[in-house]
């Protein structure tokens, strides 16, 4: 799936967020190695900290049917600029993806900035950080 179709059904998903605190609807689309496509739009509740962003809501449903292997996932909102990742998305983004996994960030003016893993979130906490049952 190239670029510009991924950026078009993180689009379409935007349509489908659930934004009646923030209005600020987003949506994401996130491609599998083997070429599986799973899409997420940000979903709030009236008690904030539980909101899940589209970024996630895409990731945890891939999980969930069983892929762990990430090729690209593109991210829409309208913002002036291509719509950065919050912290909490790049740090399970950088759970699940391997440091080349592109990330596309756009907005409805068609701006887009992509970026691999490592260049979203250099230096990001990792299992590896957590104490090992060896130690």
């Amino acid at each position: 799936m190239k670029q510009q179709d991924l950026i078009q059904e993180a689009t379409k998903m935007r349509e489908r967020a659930y934004t009646p605190y923030s209005k600020f609807p987003v949506g994401a689309a996130l491609l599998t190695e083997d070429g599986s496509l799973y899409t997420g739009c940000n979903i709030e509740n009236a008690a904030y900290p539980v909101t899940c962003c589209a970024e996630r809501v895409a990731i945890f449903k891939a999980i969930s049917d069983g892929h762990h292997s990430f090729s690209q996932l593109a991210v829409v909102a309208d913002t002036k600029r291509p719509v950065p990742p919050c912290g909490s998305c790049r740090q399970v983004m950088s759970e699940f993806f391997g440091p080349d996994v592109m990330i596309h960030t756009s907005n409805l003016g068609g701006e887009t900035k992509s970026l691999s893993m490592d260049e979203l979130l250099p230096f990001s906490f990792a299992a590896s950080d957590l104490p090992s049952e060896e130690s």
